[in-house]
């Protein structure tokens, strides 16, 4: 029997599942670690952790699974983006790596667009805007703050390319994840050496760059005796979290779109070209497909929004759910299926955590607008998940305008599992939307590249029609697209309105 794993290195832990040939998940197993946030508005964690994270859960899984070291035939990666690990000349951690999530760079950001030329000549050499928490700003900063770190520095990883380095002594990452690293000719798939030059990097800080289904390196000795496994086991390039989520969802094709609602919001869309935002709203990075790209657009907090919902103001629902042995959510869905559409006027903007697409606005702050005596708690958790789905919409109307069909959107994430959440989308996207029978993200899809990329599959677009089907279709409802799309341009002026104000109010609490 021929098993294939997938590790995704996340944020708040390492999941790690195996699958049969034909998709059929096995066993799964998460070990969770900490975030460290030495400052506001960092975030930061030690990259230790992810390895202890990884050898521990590719244990349990073949554990759990009783799956024999032989019968594993292939391991795909997936990982945070964008994160930065620095390495010293013995291949160790110089200081705890920087995230995704963290927002210390935006002075490197400015300093990265002018020595570029300019905003519009820095998306052309890498299809991208220069944004707090890509790579190379990062990379920037510890050179301008910590210069005995970067003095040090002779490699910089990306968090599942340091767990792969542990694993097979390669410094190697993919096209994908690169992609989010502000260095990747995104068009020619290679490292933008016109850029490295304007920052004065040298191109020897970075690893080699695979497609994803390409083999990347093996299992050394110590480490396959550590984990259960061969020496040997090839380890392919497998992708970013978004793209790695993507191939998960079987969007490999043009016309499919996925909208994952989890803490984060994203909605990605396959291009077989390359096409850019003029205006830096979306990203665009090669896709874990060989030879393809993709756009995608992400709401810093989506379901974040509806969990911090419940966390500060629903204390006598978690009561009341821990009592009838429930989710909590579904009671707080319930209120919110009570409230009318729209929710009387009440509107919500998502911005707990500041804003990526389509404002690029870290101080942009969550507000409801429009309260008064009339609601109560079931209009503002509805106000909330109409506001997370809002959001998301300002992305599929980016890729809408960028004449990138929408054919069908497959949902994921926790706004998937809700019947509720599943027609509010329907009905303020315009469009019906399917969910799939495969649930398990990232690490499903770097499982599915492994067995592309050691031959189980031609490529990793025939793995995903044989292995991932629609089982569910939800119609959207006329009445209630016509009125979402009456309050939706109101939304967006909501943002314009405040702007400034967001920016006033970031100024106050600095002083």
């Amino acid at each position: 029997m021929a098993v294939y794993l997938g590790i995704d290195i996340g944020t708040s832990g390492t999941k790690t599942l195996a699958i049969r040939e034909d998709g059929q998940i096995l066993a799964s197993a998460t070990e969770e670690y900490p975030l460290y946030s030495p400052k506001p508005g960092w975030s930061e964690q030690d990259p230790a952790d992810w390895w202890k994270a990884s050898v521990r859960s590719v244990q349990r899984v073949l554990k759990a699974g009783k799956i024999k070291a032989a019968d594993v035939k292939g391991i795909g990666l997936s990982g945070q983006m964008h994160g930065s690990v620095f390495l010293d000349k013995s291949g160790k951690v110089i200081r705890n790596a920087l995230l995704w999530n963290d927002q210390r760079t935006a002075e490197e950001c400015q300093q990265i667009e002018q020595l570029a030329g300019g905003r519009r000549a820095l998306i052309d050499m890498v299809a991208n805007p220069a944004l707090t928490g890509f790579t190379a700003p990062k990379v920037l900063w510890l050179r301008n703050r910590e210069p005995k770190n970067f003095d040090k520095t002779v490699k910089v990883l990306l968090p599942k390319d340091y767990v792969r380095y542990r694993m097979t002594g390669e410094f190697a990452t993919e096209v994908s994840d690169a992609s989010g690293t502000l260095l990747l000719d995104v068009v020619h798939r290679c490292w933008s050496a016109p850029l490295l030059g304007k920052l004065q990097l040298d191109s020897s800080l970075l690893p080699v760059v695979h497609e994803s289904e390409d083999v990347s390196g093996r299992l050394t000795e110590s480490v396959a005796r550590e984990m259960g496994l061969l020496p040997g086991t090839p380890v392919v390039g497998g992708g970013g979290d978004q793209a790695a989520s993507a191939i998960g969802n079987g969007i490999v094709r043009r016309g499919v779109v996925s909208a994952t609602m989890g803490t984060s919001g994203v909605v990605f869309a396959h291009s077989d070209d390359v096409q850019v935002d003029p205006d830096g709203r979306l990203h665009t990075f090669c896709h874990a497909v060989r030879g393809k790209w993709h756009v995608m657009g992400c709401v810093l907090s989506a379901g974040g929004s509806l969990q911090w919902f419940r966390n500060q103001l629903c204390a006598p629902e978690i009561a009341q759910a821990k009592k009838q042995k429930v989710d909590p959510y579904e009671l707080i869905t319930a209120q919110a299926d009570a409230a009318p559409a729209g929710s009387e006027g009440l509107f919500f903007l998502p911005y707990l955590t500041g804003e990526r697409t389509p404002h690029a606005d870290p101080h942009a702050r969550a507000c409801w607008i429009g309260l008064s005596l009339r609601h109560n708690k079931g209009h503002m958790a509805r106000a909330v998940m109409e506001g997370a789905t809002y959001a998301m919409r300002d992305t599929l109307e980016i890729i809408r305008s960028m004449s990138i069909p929408v054919q069908e959107i497959r949902l994921s994430g926790g706004g998937a599992r809700s019947a509720f959440w599943r027609q509010l989308q329907a009905d303020i996207y315009g469009k019906a939307v399917c969910t799939i029978n495969a649930e398990e993200g990232p690490a499903y899809g770097v499982a599915l590249l492994a067995a592309a990329g050691t031959g189980a599959y031609k490529n990793v677009v025939e793995a995903c029609r044989a292995t991932i089907s629609v089982v569910s279709k939800t119609p959207n409802k006329p009445t209630q697209t016509k009125f979402y799309n009456q309050a939706y341009p109101l939304y967006q002026k909501l943002y314009r309105s405040l702007k400034d104000d967001f920016a006033s109010i970031q100024r106050l609490i600095q002083n």
